[in-house]
């Protein structure tokens, strides 16, 4: 069974002085906090055994966010990572949790949003062998690991972190899929100049394999990385525009449990009823309420 990873660390320094005293995944993206969008693709995805990874000083708000995952029907563990020394390391601390299994690996700041993203998280969990990675084209591929594509047969040719003359517009978004391959390459990799175990390495091992399927988020897709205060407004006011114009909510944890079949009508209620009285739990009581008719 794949296991899932949402690595929520950072001191958020480019959202100073917001987050000097909260983690930034515990932001507020228009009517929910910023870690339920990760949660919600890795639950959309299949995967009910979630390791959530944070700074010592702010676990515990997680845990009081979002307990034991119990709510949503799924199971959720948490563990520390003291200083950021780059995303791999996600997989050495969660390496006990994540055992002989495949994994999945969201970063708690990224948002994803478009027509057929559930199906391409669901077939990227479902494979055995190798790895999957999404890619995004962007304006400024300098800040991302960036991936070149081969002109014929459009396979991932390259992949480099942060290049300072990119090869390509196709940035790697926070979102990884592995076998069980993958915590012994994070063991064995070296820290960059940066002095961090980098995901682009654990990427490009598998690329030098020829087991790295790209997948490429093309128009209808919506990915935001909410780092600056800028991305963060321009989330919200997506979801804000989504949600009102359609009348549905993006990745609402409840919701996804019980379409999923993780919680039941009953416990959807129950759920609601926990929340008191707003918004959000009306929209819990007429999702039921949709399908019951």
């Amino acid at each position: 069974m794949r296991k899932g990873i949402i690595l929520a660390g950072g001191t958020g320094s480019r959202l100073f002085p917001v987050t000097l005293g909260i983690s930034k995944q515990l932001l507020p993206v228009y009517d929910k906090p910023m870690i339920y969008y990760s949660l919600g693709v890795l639950m959309m995805s299949g995967i009910r055994e979630i390791l959530l990874i944070s700074t010592p000083q702010h676990i515990a708000s997680y845990e009081r966010l979002l307990g034991d995952g119990r709510a949503y029907g799924i199971s959720i563990e948490y563990a520390t990572q003291s200083e950021p020394r780059g995303l791999a390391e996600a997989f050495i601390i969660g390496a006990e949790f994540v055992g002989a299994n495949p994994s999945a690996l969201i970063l708690g700041d990224n948002i994803f949003y478009g027509a057929g993203l559930i199906q391409l998280c669901s077939d990227a969990a479902t494979k055995k062998d190798g790895a999957t990675i999404f890619a995004y084209h962007v304006r400024d591929p300098q800040r991302y690991g960036v991936v070149e594509f081969d002109a014929h047969t459009q396979r991932a040719k390259s992949i480099e972190e942060k290049p300072t003359k990119p090869k390509s517009e196709w940035a790697v978004t926070g979102m990884y899929f592995y076998d069980e391959q993958v915590v012994d390459i994070a063991r064995g990799l070296k820290p960059s100049r940066r002095g961090e175990l980098e995901i682009t390495d654990i990427n490009s091992a598998y690329l030098q394999r020829g087991e790295l399927n790209v997948e490429k988020l093309g128009r209808g897709f919506a990915w935001f990385d909410t780092g600056t205060h800028d991305s963060l407004h321009d989330a919200a006011s997506f979801v804000r525009t989504i949600e009102t114009r359609q009348g549905v909510k993006i990745c609402c944890l409840e919701e996804i449990a019980f379409d999923k079949g993780f919680l039941t009508a009953d416990e959807v209620l129950s759920r609601a009823g926990e929340l008191g009285d707003g918004s959000y739990s009306d929209y819990l009581r007429r999702c039921v309420s949709d399908v019951a008719r």
